[in-house]
């Protein structure tokens, strides 16, 4: 077997390996069972608390979890423009990078709360050491809001009635605290001792193989790089992301970063189970999202190791798809980080996704347009909480059967919050790209600096610009110009409904069903942790992407393969 293959086969394998202990792990913590490391993490927990003024033993409703979360956003958003603005006055900027233009720092500042971390700068030259490190603050808030979300819907899913679903507060400083910090830690050491720099100092001059004299960035590259995995945030700290070797030395640690960005999301599932003490429907849940992480994968790898037929048929020998990837990892290995940097919504990238075959580009796409197969750090199981939601609507209606979930009957009130929910994806991307598409064909030349490459893969990357600022992802084709006005600002609203409208309409429904009187199951009760209604929340997921989706795609990847 080809041993890119393998490499591919055991990055996966240690990671659903993992998963299960990992999510064991986490519903202890959001139990509050004890676990072995309380001796350490409860002390800096009751700091946090006392330093905040906190009452973490107070039970909040779904509205105040709302009110709180998006309050702390807001805070943090507003630290995040002064110091973006301002870095070139500031300390901790011992390479002289400048301040950020207001358009910019606005998308920056909406990207990195918004757990997307689209970069429309580069890490060398556009930001400094103290605007790196907020950043870096944020991609620890941006996770810990998104895990404690997911929980607060986790608690109403629980066999009682309940007006109250915990403290946020609590749930987003365990999230932080126990999980984020120590395992991020964990992984920074491992990426120091593979050659990734941990320094404030600047610019070092090395002399190259052919000697001459070059200037390369360094920084506190390590602990980025480690929560920027982790907590499914994925901004670079190096303008190529991953594929900057200092960011991603080796192939072991392109193996750890890859398995570090899938850990949690995995785990999470498998912490569903703990939690609700219902193994069958994590297994459910879990089976779904690995399906379609599969399908995604598999033929992705396939056309990027078996090359560009054009090549082909000029007689030049290939070892696949080569352009815009690290001869360091291979074809398969940056094919499989693609869609798991996709289906994730990490967004880092080890290879140029903008340089991937056509259909290879539709794969990763249709991973953020789903954006349900595993998700990003809590996200992703809210959004597929949305589909179960319809879901069971459908199957209700189907079989002639009262719709219900966990001993809950779900009513007009809570398929219309769905359904808004749902509809939100698509119409962002569609309509931002129909909006940008319009602009560009009305000057062409003056918007030509948007498109490296016209036609349909110049449609692709404005169709790829809003899917990943839609699904909170941040990789991008970087054959578009994006540090414009026009990208920044528009893609900075994206995100920003994207990312908390998606997070208030799960924990809206999750609080209205967790008041309602829970009846317990019978005969007539749907079941909804078997692999029937596995197989059917597939179909429903299938179907939504499918109708909202296909025809952009018909104009972008699908028309560029037809072509060539």
């Amino acid at each position: 077997m080809n041993t890119e293959i393998i490499g591919v086969i055991l990055s996966f394998l240690v990671v659903v390996i993992l998963a299960k202990p990992m999510g064991r792990y986490m519903g202890k913590i959001f139990s509050d069972e004890k676990t072995n490391l309380d001796f350490l993490f409860d002390p800096l927990d009751k700091l946090i608390y006392k330093l905040g003024n906190i009452d973490f033993k107070k039970e909040m409703n779904w509205k105040q979890h709302i009110v709180v979360m998006l309050t702390i956003n807001l805070v943090w958003f507003v630290l995040a423009m002064l110091v973006l603005t301002n870095m070139g006055n500031l300390a901790l900027n011992p390479d002289g990078n400048p301040s950020m233009s207001l358009d910019l720092a606005l998308n920056t500042a909406i990207s990195f709360i918004a757990n997307t971390n689209l970069q429309h700068y580069s890490g060398e030259t556009g930001i400094s050491y103290l605007g790196q490190l907020v950043l870096m603050l944020f991609q620890f808030i941006s996770a810990g809001c998104g895990i404690a979300m997911a929980v607060i819907v986790v608690n109403a899913m629980k066999e009682k009635v309940a007006h109250t679903l915990g403290n946020f507060y609590y749930l987003f400083v365990r999230s932080c605290t126990r999980i984020l910090l120590p395992f991020s830690i964990l992984v920074a050491i491992l990426l120091v001792l593979n050659g990734s720099p941990m320094t404030f100092e600047g610019k070092d001059t090395i002399t190259t193989l052919q000697d001459e004299s070059v200037q390369v960035s360094r920084g506190p590259a390590a602990a980025f790089i480690a929560i920027k995995h982790l907590g499914t945030n994925g901004g670079g700290f190096f303008g190529a992301n991953s594929s900057h070797p200092l960011e991603n030395p080796n192939y072991f640690t392109n193996t750890l970063e890859i398995i570090t960005q899938m850990l949690i999301p995995l785990a999470f599932i498998f912490a569903i189970g703990y939690m609700l003490k219902r193994k069958n429907l994590a297994w459910m849940i879990f089976g779904v999202m690995t399906v379609g992480f599969l399908l995604l994968a598999l033929p992705t790898i396939w056309n990027e190791m078996n090359g560009n037929p054009l090549i082909e048929k000029m007689g030049i020998n290939q070892h696949g798809n080569m352009e815009g990837k690290e001869v360091r990892f291979g074809a398969a290995a940056s094919a499989y980080w693609s869609i798991a940097t996709t289906v994730i919504s990490t967004g880092s990238v080890n290879a140029m996704h903008d340089s991937f075959m056509p259909l290879s580009g539709l794969f990763q796409m249709l991973g953020m347009m789903v954006n349900a197969f595993y998700g990003g750090c809590g996200v992703g199981f809210l959004n597929f909480y949305i589909y179960i939601i319809l879901t069971v609507f459908i199957s209700g209606l189907m079989v002639g059967r009262t719709p219900e979930f966990l001993g809950k009957k779900i009513e007009a009130k809570e398929m219309q919050i769905a359904m808004g929910v749902t509809l939100l994806h698509p119409l962002l991307i569609l309509t931002g790209t129909a909006f940008a598409s319009y602009a560009y064909t009305q000057n062409p030349i003056e918007l030509s600096a948007w498109l490296n490459n016209p036609s349909f893969h110049g449609f692709s990357e404005m169709l790829y610009e809003f899917t990943s600022s839609s699904a909170n992802n941040g990789s991008g084709f970087e054959g578009l110009g994006d540090n414009t006005p026009f990208w920044n600002i528009a893609s900075g609203i994206v995100m920003l409904l994207a990312r908390f409208i998606p997070i208030i309409g799960p924990v809206a429904i999750a609080g209205s069903l967790a008041s309602k009187k829970y009846i317990p199951e019978s005969a007539g009760t749907l079941k909804t942790d078997t692999i029937t209604f596995g197989l059917m929340i597939f179909i429903v997921i299938v179907i939504v992407a499918a109708l909202s989706f296909f025809p952009a795609l018909s104009l972008g990847p699908i028309a560029e393969y037809l072509s060539m």
